[in-house]
């Protein structure tokens, strides 16, 4: 008889949060796959709970798969975890619950807090629409890219980001996006819980003076109208004038009106 893989969510700061179906799952089942086993160990000696525990996380996935696969396929019930929310969003469980389905090994969800649908409900943004886009990528030209493709992004736009990184990813929203509002999320339901409104603008500069500590949400304003408008390249080519009168360089104010206008800065610049 195969074995069935529960996906269960963690607390994503206040312990208190662990619902009483998740703990009683994680008491039953026969292992569980974790993304840091040491994060995990500490839940559960907090429940009492004492079960084997297998490393699973995006750096030794392909190695780990098969081996939770043929545990479940022989029988055995299995319980994957992320070190906070819920597994397999923007998490490499996700390869191994489409891996499950495609052997047909039951999966059952033991739903539990995330931190994309919590920072959303307190941004005060709208979520009638939203999209969730992760973690920027970090390479120039994938990230630039991923960029464009949110410049005319209606939604409200989720994204995650580590404090390390915080301060550039502000910086290059602004560029891309414009000066719109934001809402910068971060610890949720631990002691240091915070929420920013701000604009990017004003986040951009908030962030030059107080270090970013702490795991962030950043809630994005959709594009209006007035954002998606389109320019000409003569109207590209006067922006950048504009830039370089408030002390651009010319391939800084060619870059910047390229962003804008999704104008070449190549022929913005040969223009200028």
């Amino acid at each position: 008889m195969v074995g069935k893989l529960y996906i269960v969510g963690t607390p994503i700061g206040n312990l208190s949060d662990f619902s009483p179906r998740a703990i009683q799952t994680l008491k039953e089942v026969d292992f569980i796959a974790a993304e840091d086993t040491r994060v995990t160990a500490k839940l559960l000696n907090h429940f009492d709970i004492k079960k084997p525990l297998v490393s699973y996380f995006e750096h030794n996935k392909l190695s780990k798969l098969k081996d939770i696969t043929d545990r479940l396929l022989k029988g055995e019930t299995c319980a994957i975890v992320t070190d906070a929310g819920m597994p397999a969003i923007s998490d490499p469980g996700e390869d191994l619950v489409r891996e499950c389905i495609c052997l047909q090994i039951p999966t059952e969800s033991v739903p539990g807090p995330t931190a994309i649908t919590t920072a959303l409900a307190l941004s005060g943004m709208s979520t009638k629409r939203f999209t969730f886009d992760g973690f920027l990528p970090t390479e120039n030209a994938e990230r630039e890219e991923y960029l464009r493709d949110l410049q005319d992004e209606k939604r409200t736009i989720c994204l995650y980001e580590a404090p390390h990184k915080l301060e550039k990813t502000l910086e290059d929203l602004l560029l891309f996006l414009g000066d719109r509002k934001i809402a910068v999320v971060k610890e949720i339901t631990k002691i240091h819980e915070q929420v920013l409104s701000l604009t990017l603008a004003s986040a951009v500069e908030y962030f030059k003076a107080n270090e970013p500590k702490g795991e962030y949400v950043l809630i994005i304003e959709g594009a209006t109208k007035v954002d998606i408008r389109e320019y000409s390249l003569e109207q590209a080519v006067a922006l950048a004038k504009d830039l370089m009168q408030e002390g651009y360089s010319a391939s800084n104010a060619a870059k910047t009106a390229a962003v804008k206008t999704k104008h070449k800065k190549s022929d913005i610049y040969r223009l200028l």
